[in-house]
């Protein structure tokens, strides 16, 4: 393939060359990664149990945890080394994807602009389908809540996500992750809260074992995994929150903020999946707070404190879709209109977020396109394929990072295509249903 650029310079320390405007703490970082993975994925855990039986759903996720800890960890590597090489403090994704493939093996450099330009709309599609689906959970809440309570109001989910459409422009005005930490602990805390709940109506109703399917239907796994993959991914908020770090040395390691987000996540999960799977069965719904009863008030508590977490976390989740957009505007405007320009942008960008959710107000569908198409790109097939790059002269004994890319790289094509097939027909049953 040719020879690859001179390896990182080893006396080139990227850290104490890097100026953050508003650092985040050790504590304020692991907030954000935890918030940028949970919400809206957590919740689905029992539904995704119940497609996969709760034995295969077990080691599935456990497995599934790892792999995507792991991508997370080489992805982070693999940029700090590229900081080494250009002497720069720090990449964001895409421009750790350029300077991969510029940097690498001289028959791969003409694709470095093609890698960082497929990188940068995988991370807008991505996080575009994360805002819709956020919009269409916190609508699902409301219209639970107003149709047992307020009877006579019966208006399709569509109007609640146009109700929200000014809220959510005025949050998402917010520009530094320093401040959106704040909120993300505050929603941190209430999907803590809705967590407890949960478990108390699930451990408090009965848990039945006896027909409970340890494994389920082969069929459904692709959507176990499209499930699985988007509630462990937050792959898109990782460089920002590294980069944003006043000690981005404890990202990686062990004990690490990586570590640490990525096991309270899988065990979150888990744990509520499994047990929420015993409970409820098959008869689950897109996240399991629609299936708590909407007249007692814990159950009300924990439909208000989801709605209002995955609220905060909104703007988090949409500072990956503005943070592509000032890279690429910033230098075109002048200096006097980047404010006014910022505002512009926020609100035409959540105003056609929650279009797209007002267009297709599909939850578990929606979920489960997004975990298969562009968590898998980039959560999975874009790490691995940066690391055989970036590492083409220094593969291992017996190139074992070669091979094991390569069964990633398969793996995430795999739940690619085949949660693609399944997510596209379950879309077309329930369009079906509707119309007849």
């Amino acid at each position: 393939m040719g020879d690859v650029k001179k390896q990182p310079h080893v006396d080139y320390d990227p850290f104490e060359h890097r100026e953050v405007e508003k650092p985040n703490s050790d504590v304020r970082s692991t907030a954000n990664l935890i918030k940028a993975s949970l919400g809206t994925g957590i919740l689905a855990g029992p539904l995704a149990f119940s497609n996969a039986g709760w034995g295969v759903g077990l080691i599935g996720t456990l497995f599934i945890g790892f792999l995507c800890t792991h991508c997370i960890h080489i992805l982070v590597k693999t940029s700090r080394g590229c900081c080494k090489i250009e002497k720069k403090p720090l990449l964001d994704y895409a421009q750790t994807c350029r300077s991969v493939f510029a940097n690498g093996p001289k028959s791969v450099r003409r694709f470095a602009g093609a890698a960082s330009i497929f990188a940068e709309f995988a991370l807008l599609s991505t996080y575009v389908g994360v805002c819709c689906i956020y919009t269409v959970l916190i609508s699902d809440s409301i219209k639970q809540l107003v149709d047992h309570y307020v009877p006579s109001v019966t208006i399709p989910v569509e109007y609640y996500c146009l109700i929200l459409l000014l809220p959510l422009c005025v949050l998402c005005q917010i520009r530094y992750l320093k401040f959106l930490a704040v909120f993300s602990m505050i929603a941190n805390v209430l999907l803590v809260a809705t967590y407890a709940i949960c478990l108390y109506y699930i451990f408090g109703g009965g848990i039945s074992f006896v027909d409970k399917k340890v494994a389920g239907d082969p069929a459904r796994y692709p959507a176990f995994i499209s499930t699985v993959i988007f509630a462990m991914e937050g792959i898109g908020v990782v460089m920002p929150v590294e980069n944003s770090m006043k000690k981005p040395q404890n990202f990686l390691g062990f004990p690490s903020v990586l570590v640490v987000a990525m096991s309270t996540i899988v065990f979150l999960y888990s744990t509520l999946g499994l047990f929420g799977y015993f409970r409820y069965g098959d008869v689950l719904r897109g996240t399991i707070t629609l299936n708590l009863p909407t007249e007692e008030w814990p159950a009300i508590f924990a439909k208000i404190f989801i709605a209002l977490s995955i609220f905060f976390t909104y703007p988090l989740q949409f500072y990956v879709v503005i943070d592509i957009f000032t890279k690429y505007t910033k230098h075109h405007i002048k200096e006097n209109y980047q404010k006014m320009a910022q505002v512009v942008a926020r609100t035409v960008g959540v105003t056609c977020c929650v279009g797209i959710g007002i267009a297709l107000p599909l939850l578990e569908q929606i979920i489960n396109i997004v975990g298969a198409i562009f968590y898998s790109i980039l959560g999975l097939v874009i790490p691995a394929i940066v690391e055989t790059v970036f590492r083409w002269n220094d593969l291992g004994k017996f190139k074992w990072i070669l091979w094991k890319n390569v069964l990633i790289l398969l793996f995430g094509l795999g739940s690619l295509v085949s949660g693609c097939t399944v997510t596209i027909m379950d879309i077309i049953q329930v369009l079906k249903q509707k119309t007849e």
